[in-house]
């Protein structure tokens, strides 16, 4: 059968539209799970079609980030996955910091700003004089939260004592980044799926963001990781993914979830 025939014209022209309106291209995502999402959204509003779903989201900015919300990924915690940020802070920050100066790491999909303040965290306890965190995300709203910097008790469950004293301001049951912590990320909108990335990362973590892409759009995105990272640098991913053809980008895996810039010349 012609690939063609198997496409919706409605669903094409809506991520066409969605492309033109919120800068989010829906062909790099999955097309069964990301239409699951959507006519999920479409039917609290008792909508059917595309086409009148696309008119609500042009002419509604709540029903908009309703709908940014939920197509994209924004579940956070501190130190999520306790275990393996440990191994970051035990093995991989002190290798880092011995072998770079000014340490250059990136939180990519930043979500609401829980890794790059973690991030930030582990490395002001190594008292790091020289580093930079640059943490992005597609959504706007989101990385407003993530600048604010106010916390619910779950988002916070993973944290030790003594850095929720040190960190945080508690408000009632809220809990507040210290402005002295705040000031150690800098936040920016970014589409990596489209945008161009910096250069010269001595890590960069990318969560549990990329369970939604197609297999193109993960290579693409990998491969631009890799791009990004210095020679011994690391890249830092989720625990539902895995990089297929790693050593292919220039990528040795030498722990669970997380890859090494492979150095000229190095064996793997």
């Amino acid at each position: 059968m012609d690939v063609t025939q198997k496409l919706d014209p409605d669903y094409e022209k809506f991520k066409k539209n969605i492309f033109r309106l919120a800068g989010m291209c829906l062909d790099k995502y999955k097309e069964r799970q990301m239409k699951r999402r959507i006519t999920t959204l479409m039917n609290l509003y008792g909508i059917n079609e595309f086409d009148e779903y696309f008119v609500l989201l042009n002419n509604d900015k709540e029903a908009l980030q309703k709908f940014l919300d939920r197509t994209t990924i924004n579940v956070s915690e501190f130190f999520r996955n306790p275990e393996k940020f440990a191994e970051l802070n035990d093995s991989i920050l002190p290798e880092l910091i011995k072998n770079f100066r000014n340490l250059k790491i990136w939180s990519a999909g930043c979500s609401i700003g829980t890794e790059p303040y973690t991030l930030a965290m582990l490395m002001e306890e190594k008292r790091v004089s020289g580093y930079s965190i640059l943490a992005t995300d597609l959504d706007t709203k989101i990385l407003e939260k993530a600048q604010e910097g106010v916390y619910t008790a779950d988002h916070v469950k993973n944290v030790p004592p003594p850095l929720l004293k040190k960190y945080f301001e508690q408000d009632g049951d809220q809990y507040l980044i210290k402005p002295e912590l705040k000031r150690k990320v800098r936040f920016k909108k970014q589409n990596m799926l489209e945008d161009t990335f910096e250069r010269g990362f001595h890590l960069i973590l990318c969560r549990n963001v990329v369970i939604y892409f197609t297999e193109e759009a993960k290579s693409k995105l990998y491969q631009g990781f890799a791009d990004s990272l210095v020679a011994g640098g690391v890249l830092f991913i989720g625990n539902t993914e895995r990089i297929f053809g790693a050593d292919e980008m220039g990528l040795n895996s030498f722990s669970t979830f997380f890859y090494r810039k492979i150095v000229k010349g190095e064996r793997v």
